[in-house]
């Protein structure tokens, strides 16, 4: 791709775990510009410090929900839609709020990508397949998602295929369990939290159903190289794609972790989210395209241990 063909995009939510690793690893081949947009709710200043030479940023510190997306578009090639609440678990206490900002604001940048034609990529979940007894792919048709997380996730699917119809040209990501460090890391989700409770001699709290169950987990290196995989292809082709670099029960990333702390302790505890049974994520669809996942659990692990090694 010619320097001439360099995109301008933007980027919601982009301080975020996903976004602040974006931003330093963006595909130099494909993007000259890059606009943030981040509400700064999450207080992540720090995903603005350093950002790498070779690119022209802008942050605008602003909402989905309320953002002039006319003025926010000119000029723009592609958006990468990051911004949402995702906290899986936390949702359930909040459902209208995840309503409101997963759904309502992904429409609200989907009509504005539509009405400027801008191209879109929406992450999604590999959660929206919720309980299966086999292992799926993006043909599976009863998709049952377990958390308000995952049902906003699902109805922003159904928006973008309704939108892509009139036009709209777009890409979704059915993202696994995101594991892997960045400067604006998050720890609610499983691999993180239980590194965050090790690190500091607290007992891992597993559920109880949850041991041998598996899930479909992606390395955050992973992540960003399909997204970049994606912008260097132009693969907006209205598809969903699953992405992931395994599938792990929580035995496995137990174990995983304790190859670095020996000691650890595991405690059982019941929690409404996984009561959910097993289920595993095929990814083929999205290898065929020529995608090789290389990221390796006890190696993510180890690199978000090392950031934490002064308190271990």
């Amino acid at each position: 791709m010619s320097s001439k063909m360099k995109k301008k995009i933007l980027i919601t939510g982009a301080l975020g775990h996903i976004g602040s690793h974006l931003l330093r690893n963006i595909g130099k081949n494909a993007v000259k510009e890059i606009i943030i947009l981040d509400n700064l709710e999450s207080r992540r200043y720090s995903s603005l410090f350093d950002l790498p030479k070779g690119f022209k940023f802008k942050f605008i510190r602003d909402d989905i929900l309320t953002a002039d997306f006319d003025k926010y578009l000119a000029g723009i090639d592609t958006v990468i839609h990051l911004a949402a609440l995702t906290d899986a678990e936390g949702t359930f206490k909040t459902p209208r709020r995840v309503r409101k900002v997963n759904f309502n604001g992904l429409v609200r940048v989907a009509d504005a990508c539509k009405a400027h034609g801008v191209k879109l990529l929406f992450p999604s979940t590999t959660s929206v397949y919720g309980s299966q007894d086999s292992v799926v792919d993006e043909n599976c048709k009863e998709l049952k998602p377990q958390s308000p997380y995952a049902a906003e996730k699902l109805n922003a699917e159904k928006y973008l295929k309704k939108l892509g119809k009139k036009g709209l040209k777009y890409i979704i990501c059915r993202f696994g369990t995101i594991y892997g460090y960045s400067i604006g890391m998050r720890y609610d989700t499983a691999v993180n939290k239980f590194i965050w409770q090790a690190a500091n001699g607290i007992p891992i709290t597993v559920w109880k159903t949850a041991w041998k169950q598996k899930r479909p987990y992606l390395y955050l290196g992973d992540c960003v190289r399909s997204i970049n995989f994606i912008m260097n292809r132009d693969l907006f082709n209205g598809q969903i794609y699953n992405v992931t670099s395994s599938n792990f029960t929580v035995e496995d990333v137990v174990n995983a972790i304790r190859q670095f702390i020996p000691k650890l302790k595991v405690n059982y505890v019941d929690s409404p989210i996984m009561n959910q049974l097993s289920y595993e994520v095929e990814d083929k669809k999205f290898k065929s395209l020529g995608f090789k996942p290389t990221g390796r659990l006890n190696l993510g692990i180890k690199e978000t241990l090392d950031k934490l090694r002064g308190i271990i």
